[in-house]
């Protein structure tokens, strides 16, 4: 009975001194799983999908930029005009264009300043399993800014989900106009190139992309860094 004693203790005492080593982690079992996967999930259904209340992050540190993550958590912005679903939000018009129901949306929870800085290290440390995002696919080459817009807009029809400017009026799909900011690059590269690999239901089509539009349409997602938010 004594050894069972003991090993319950020293159970129990590594059990808290992994809560102390890792407070971020801690804070995100207990305020983001809520809404968001911090590890991959097992089942990958369309159910799923239909019914998860935010974006996936167990590949977070492959995808955000630091500084901006944590200067988001303690002003969280609209980054998702219609929400995490846009079918579950919209309202049919015979008459005139769809709209949102804004009642529908719910605005993300602001972090402390302390709090920011706890959980930007513990999703910044969410790494990407290994070949879901490949480490510089994108080269970095330079950016011919006028073609590179008619590519994103007209000849590859981003335009249609995703809004490069705060006034563009686009509401499907998350906006892009400060992706630069937001965005590793060779995540937006990896997305761009089979949005199935990182969900098999989602709804973003794969496009078949060459590898020259894949690095014109990265370079220019890049550049995108407005300083105006909704």
């Amino acid at each position: 009975m004594k050894l069972l004693h003991a090993l319950g203790a020293i159970a129990l005492g590594v059990t808290t001194l992994n809560a102390w080593a890792d407070p971020g982690r801690d804070l995100l079992s207990k305020q983001c799983i809520a809404c968001h996967a911090i590890a991959k999930p097992d089942n990958m259904s369309l159910d799923r999908l239909w019914e998860r209340k935010g974006p996936d992050l167990y590949y977070a540190g492959s995808k955000f930029n630091r500084e901006w993550l944590e200067a988001w958590l303690q002003n969280p912005t609209v980054l998702r005009p219609s929400g995490v679903l846009y079918a579950k939000n919209v309202v049919g018009h015979e008459d005139s264009v769809d709209t949102i129901d804004g009642s529908k949306l719910e605005p993300h929870m602001k972090l402390s300043q302390e709090e920011a800085a706890l959980a930007t290290e513990a999703l910044m440390a969410l790494k990407a399993e290994s070949g879901l995002i490949q480490e510089g696919a994108f080269k970095n080459g330079p950016v011919n800014a006028k073609f590179s817009a008619m590519l994103f807009g007209k000849l590859r029809g981003c335009t249609s989900c995703h809004a490069a400017k705060p006034d563009d009026g686009i509401a499907s799909g998350p906006e892009l106009y400060d992706a630069g900011n937001r965005l590793q690059p060779d995540f937006v590269y990896a997305y761009i190139k089979d949005p199935q690999k990182f969900d098999p239901h989602v709804w973003m089509p794969n496009l078949n992309l060459n590898e020259a539009d894949l690095q014109k349409l990265t370079g220019y997602i890049s550049t995108l860094k407005s300083a105006e938010k909704k």
